[in-house]
């Protein structure tokens, strides 16, 4: 027996012992928002013994990871694969985790462009006040026949079983984004944001504070360029540590040729700035 199997059977155990004591139990993570809701009260069941990420399948988007992970640990791994939780759970302290966060079910900023915590859940182990360890949904999406129990237990705050495992949605980050600023009244700002849903706009998040509206976006450089393309413009990359994506909007084929050639006729053997332009040039 591993030491998460182990970890699961005296889970197991407390539960049992709770249910002859009628002793409550306040489920607990890191604690990091134990603030939220009312005051807890029983005896802890700790849950960071509880840990680690089960897989991964950054190709399929999902990842699976145990309660007591911490969320840290988590949005690490997903980042050495360019993906991200794209709900952004929010952090009040350092140490949160996987069980808190589904828990709890907050989100960030993001939530109302990509969705909630419950949105992103795809199946989840929970062990319930029988002592009944029982699984719902799974790794896929779209795996759901019937009540969903899985995102019902998101936001629960552990009052109807304590989550031991759960299965994830994840997103690529995005390959660019930006905060813009507008200084204006709350009521202006609420006729800005109703005007641009009405249109096609990256929009990823917005927030209004001291008579500033701040709204982040999300566009990659192909949106960008087809949005400058549409408008009779083009667009070109100033400042970046990934310019995979290419500095100058794309030529036509005519335009490269006419291109090629000039090179050719100034520089045929290509010794000045090779590639600075265009590849090739």
């Amino acid at each position: 027996m591993d030491s998460q199997d182990q970890g699961l059977r005296e889970l197991t155990d407390r539960v049992a012992q709770a249910r002859s004591s009628g002793q409550p139990l306040e489920i607990r993570g890191a604690g990091s928002k134990r603030f939220y809701g009312e005051a807890p009260r029983g005896e802890v069941l700790d849950m960071t013994a509880l840990s680690g990420i089960s897989s991964y399948e950054p190709t399929e988007l999902v990842v699976t990871a145990r309660a007591g992970t911490p969320l840290a640990h988590l949005e690490a791994a997903l980042e050495e694969k360019g993906q991200c939780l794209p709900f952004e759970p929010p952090r009040f302290a350092a140490g949160g985790t996987v069980g808190g966060m589904v828990a709890a079910g907050l989100a960030g900023p993001a939530r109302a462009s990509v969705g909630s915590v419950r949105d992103h859940v795809l199946g989840m182990t929970l062990l319930n006040g029988r002592g009944e360890m029982l699984s719902f949904g799974g790794q896929v999406a779209k795996n759901v026949a019937g009540y969903d129990i899985s995102r019902l237990i998101v936001g629960s705050l552990g009052i109807l079983g304590v989550v031991c495992e759960v299965s994830m949605k994840v997103l690529p980050v995005p390959a660019a984004a930006a905060t813009l600023h507008f200084d204006c009244r709350q009521s202006e700002a609420l006729e800005k944001l109703n005007a641009w849903r009405c249109k096609p706009l990256p929009i990823n998040a917005s927030v209004w504070h001291d008579d500033r509206l701040y709204v982040r976006t999300t566009a990659s450089a192909a949106q960008v360029r087809a949005t400058a393309a549409g408008a009779g413009g083009h667009a070109t990359l100033m400042r970046a540590a990934d310019k995979s994506a290419g500095v100058f909007s794309p030529l036509s084929e005519v335009l490269m040729r006419i291109h090629r050639n000039l090179k050719q006729a100034f520089d045929p053997q290509h010794i000045f700035n090779p590639g600075r332009l265009y590849a090739g040039l």
